[in-house]
């Protein structure tokens, strides 16, 4: 007879870790599931919380879903060291690597909602606005690092370069094509190519 796993600690709202893990839960099971497989019992289990907690800090499974996309976002962000783009090339290449490398679910869960806001004209202005944050935050960034050669043109250019590499490496693409593509794109973006 084999052994089961053993559950997750449940966790809740008396230890401060519930809502974080619900929104990691939600990420994790569209990932591999996509939005069909997103249910308040596959949350719960995936986050390791009792499943009545959604409602108690969503509501819906709606207002969940936007609250993950914005959390999914921000970890990416964050992860992807896009305020810092300009700092140095091998920084810039290790940390948008490590961010392809760390969460796929994550990732997968963002393209989730971009192609879902095409059907489900209920969240597409959510998508856009958090998605604008990806662009805004590299526009800023990018405007620091380059002064007057600065331009949104090249920002957006920038973003959707990058956002193209995620989902290459989604799709396949070995992760030392992405690095060596993603200095390429340095060297573009900051004149030294």
């Amino acid at each position: 007879m084999t052994a089961r796993p053993a559950a997750a600690p449940k966790r809740g709202p008396g230890d401060g870790s519930g809502k974080e893990a619900l929104l990691d839960g939600t990420i994790a099971v569209v990932g591999r599931k996509g939005l069909r497989g997103l249910t308040f019992r596959a949350v719960g289990d995936e986050a390791g919380v009792n499943n009545s907690l959604i409602a108690h800090y969503f509501g819906t499974r709606d207002a969940l879903i936007e609250a993950a996309l914005d959390h999914a976002i921000h970890q990416s962000i964050d992860v992807s060291h896009l305020n810092d783009f300009a700092r140095t090339r091998g920084g810039f290449i290790d940390s948008f690597t490590t961010m392809l490398a760390a969460n796929s679910a994550r990732e997968i869960f963002v393209y989730e909602m971009v192609l879902a806001a095409h059907r489900q004209p209920e969240i597409a202005e959510k998508v856009a606005t958090l998605y604008a944050d990806y662009v805004t935050t590299l526009t800023i960034a990018l405007e620091a690092a380059l002064g007057e050669r600065f331009n949104a043109e090249r920002a957006r250019y920038t973003f959707a370069a990058l956002d193209g590499l995620v989902l290459q490496r989604l799709a396949g693409a070995p992760l030392e094509s992405i690095r060596s593509t993603v200095g390429v794109l340095w060297d573009d973006v900051m004149g030294e190519g």
